[in-house]
């Protein structure tokens, strides 16, 4: 694909959605962490309701901390993984509170260093709740990067690194949201919608006029 391409779908996809965010609720950087952590191989529904009900009562390192593993299970049971999700999740509770005074890091290293934190949950946190030009590979991403023509690659960071260095700078921030939403709604993995996608004739899926 060619720089003016790439270009004319980042115009494309902003024109639709200008201002792009993720569908996890959440008020300050450490309800967002904690969320991202709950959404591995989770529906960002299911961890709203979970949270919903959680964030009412703790939504601090310290409360949760107060909460421990056992109780925490009882308010994300519905999502999966959820025995390993909450230890890691209280164990990163107390790294925050000894390590960074209960706030979250904004460097990546520190990020990653954090029990259940790896590099794609450590993109969104970073360009969601910091505002770096990051882009966390999920499946819709490396999908769509794939499937379109943007950024091919075998592995998610061979995608993030394709799509960090050819995406053009200006869209770099809004990156990561407006590809996720336009795989999760309309560049479906079963059944694509290329009928109704606004960057249709831009696109280089071979299967597309077949769909």
């Amino acid at each position: 694909m060619n720089k003016f391409k790439r270009k004319e779908i980042f115009s494309r996809l902003r024109e639709k959605n200008p201002n792009p965010t993720t569908e996890l609720n959440y008020s300050n950087s450490f309800e967002l962490l904690i969320a991202v952590i709950l959404s591995a191989q989770a529906t960002d529904i299911g961890v709203n309701k979970a949270t919903k009900v959680l964030f009412k009562d703790a939504n601090t390192p310290e409360s949760i901390t107060r909460l421990g593993t056992k109780k925490l299970k009882e308010y994300i049971k519905s999502i999966g993984l959820f025995n390993t999700k909450a230890r890691n999740i209280v164990n990163t509770c107390h790294y925050l509170i000894e390590q960074y005074d209960s706030k979250v890091p904004k460097k990546r290293e520190d990020l990653e260093g954090l029990p259940g934190v790896g590099r794609k949950t450590a993109n969104v946190i970073l360009n969601t709740a910091f505002g770096k030009p990051t882009i966390a590979v999920d499946t819709h991403i490396f999908r769509i990067a794939n499937r379109t023509g943007l950024a091919k690659g075998k592995t998610p960071l061979e995608v993030e690194k394709k799509l960090t260095k050819l995406t053009p700078k200006k869209y770099l921030k809004n990156a990561h949201h407006w590809l996720l939403l336009h795989g999760r709604y309309v560049c479906k993995a079963r059944k694509p919608d290329c009928l109704n996608c606004i960057i249709n004739e831009l696109c280089e899926y071979k299967k597309k006029l077949e769909v």
